[in-house]
């Protein structure tokens, strides 16, 4: 019971309002408490998007922008699958995460982080562009044989929600896909918008998700090229896709997972 003179502050402690320092140690206490939660929850919404790759370093560094005085540069990680083939994708990283003297070309690394969408206006304009934001990154001493050897070098999981009506249909050799729009809440009232291709009886499966449904997704990211028309004469240019093949997926009521083990490496989308 708490009487009049009394106030709780959020760790329990009981003060007394005869004590002039009771407000000031109440407010304190309170900032406290909010900043706790606040940490809580970015932490609950940053396990909504985890994913982790393994590959070689390719290029250089791009430098990209700046937030808070903390510099991001841009790379392409060259990571392999099973079928022998890879997968480069791109990695942001923060300067704090690197040292820029030494020399990271073709280095093996382990990043760590959220694959994240960001939209680019060029011409009035918006293209949506995607990367692995990394938040932990380890140099690793790893022969090239080792690497492509490596067990789950390509991993992601994704807790959101279908955004986009999902579009079904079959590649000219007659697998099923469907193709998929996840919204992946991020901290600050943010969201990340990632596109996913689910195969087979998954594709089945998720053709008939209405827009809304929450769902999980396990799998890893891959890049695809593709020829892009640009104008009325024909003429195409080369272009890379980024998104996530799906391996399992999860909703509220039941989980479909692939029977293929390497699901979207033996045709390309």
């Amino acid at each position: 019971m708490v009487t009049k003179d009394e106030v709780i502050i959020p760790n329990g402690e009981r003060i007394y309002m005869d004590d002039g320092r009771a407000k000031e140690k109440a407010a304190v206490s309170e900032d406290i408490y909010n900043a706790e939660v606040e940490q809580a929850m970015t932490e609950q919404v940053i396990k909504n998007n985890v994913a982790e790759i393994t590959g070689k370093l390719k290029g250089e560094f791009v430098y990209s922008h700046s937030v808070f005085g903390e510099d991001f540069y841009t790379v392409r990680a060259r990571v392999p699958r099973l079928s022998q083939s890879f997968d480069e994708i791109p990695l942001l990283i923060s300067n704090r995460l690197l040292n820029l003297n030494e020399l990271y070309e073709n280095k093996v690394v382990r990043a760590q982080g959220q694959f994240r969408s960001y939209n680019q206006h060029i011409e009035g304009k918006s293209k949506l562009l995607l990367s692995l934001f990394v938040r932990d990154l380890e140099v690793l001493d790893m022969s090239e044989e080792e690497l492509a050897t490596s067990e789950n070098p390509n991993q992601i999981f994704l807790d959101g929600y279908v955004c986009k009506t999902p579009v079904y249909r079959k590649t000219p050799l007659g697998r099923e896909i469907t193709d998929l729009l996840l919204a992946v809440n991020r901290p600050y009232n943010k969201s990340d918008y990632i596109p996913a291709i689910a195969w087979g009886r998954n594709a089945r499966f998720a053709s008939h998700f209405p827009v809304g449904s929450k769902l999980k997704i396990w799998g890893r990211i891959q890049s695809r090229n593709y020829q892009k028309r640009i104008n009325e004469n024909g003429e195409t240019e080369l272009r890379t896709a980024f998104e996530v093949s799906i391996s399992k997926m999860e909703t509220e009521k039941q989980d479909f997972q692939t029977s293929e083990s390497t699901p979207g490496e033996k045709e390309e989308k």
